[in-house]
């Protein structure tokens, strides 16, 4: 069976630091990173091409979001980059999605073309965000599902959620379309400042495709190890189920 890889978030300053954090991996071992706003915009692509050339593969979480044409160029621009996914924010809109898309499309190789994701609700942001800040007369399922709906309608691969809502997405819009699922939290591990949080485990049971972790392993005193165990949680935990 094909053994899926957590994503790591480098949720680290600067570059120095991730090739600290990176030594303590086995080089043989490829690994799934994510390169999020905080270190991308400090160090630029020389990060990426940094974890490319040790053979890493890479989520650029920029989350892009404005007007059609000013996200379309971006992505175009980010294609260079060669990373295996990019996100973006669903609500910019149908057609910024659909640009996005159709942009990857037409300039990307189909060998190396990366996903595109769209950001449907941040996994901190809660219930009350929704009504009272968003002033969307909806429940946040709800909020996210018309993410997705409207997502799948503009082309995108899948979306970014929290692992709670997999399950109703796979069931309205398929199993093909990709779940990436931020906030995941070993048991026993603190929520930070996520609010809807699932385990390696059930986030398995419940379909999600890619998981991301970050804290939980760069913070650790032993953060190959950490990774380890998730990544054996994530891989046969999640299938002992009824």
């Amino acid at each position: 069976m094909f053994e899926k890889r957590p994503i790591i978030a480098l949720d680290l300053p600067n570059k120095e630091m991730v090739i600290r954090f990176i030594q303590k991996f086995d080089s043989r071992k490829k690994l799934f990173l994510k390169v999020g706003m905080e270190l991308f915009y400090k160090t630029g692509p020389s990060i990426i091409d940094y974890l490319q050339n040790l053979g890493h593969d890479i989520f650029l979480d920029l989350k892009l979001h404005d007007i059609p044409n000013t996200v379309k160029k971006a992505i175009n621009s980010l294609l260079s980059l060669n990373v295996a996914i990019l996100d973006i924010h669903a609500t910019g809109g149908f057609a910024m999605m659909k640009e996005a898309k159709q942009i990857i499309q037409d300039n990307a190789n189909a060998s190396n073309r990366p996903k595109l994701l769209a950001i449907t609700q941040l996994t901190s942001t809660s219930q009350n965000d929704v009504q009272t800040i968003q002033l969307i007369d909806k429940t946040l399922e709800e909020s996210v599902l018309n993410y997705a709906i409207w997502a799948k309608k503009a082309g995108l691969d899948g979306v970014v959620c929290s692992a709670q809502e997999v399950k109703k997405i796979k069931q309205i819009l398929g199993l093909d379309f990709l779940c990436l699922t931020p906030g995941i939290r070993p048991a026993g591990n603190k929520n930070d400042d996520q609010k809807r949080i699932m385990t390696p485990r059930q986030a398995r049971q419940n379909g999600s495709d890619y998981i991301v972790i970050g804290r939980p392993i760069t913070q650790s005193s032993d953060p190959e190890k950490k990774y380890l165990e998730i990544k054996h949680q994530w891989n046969l935990d999640g299938l002992n189920y009824e």
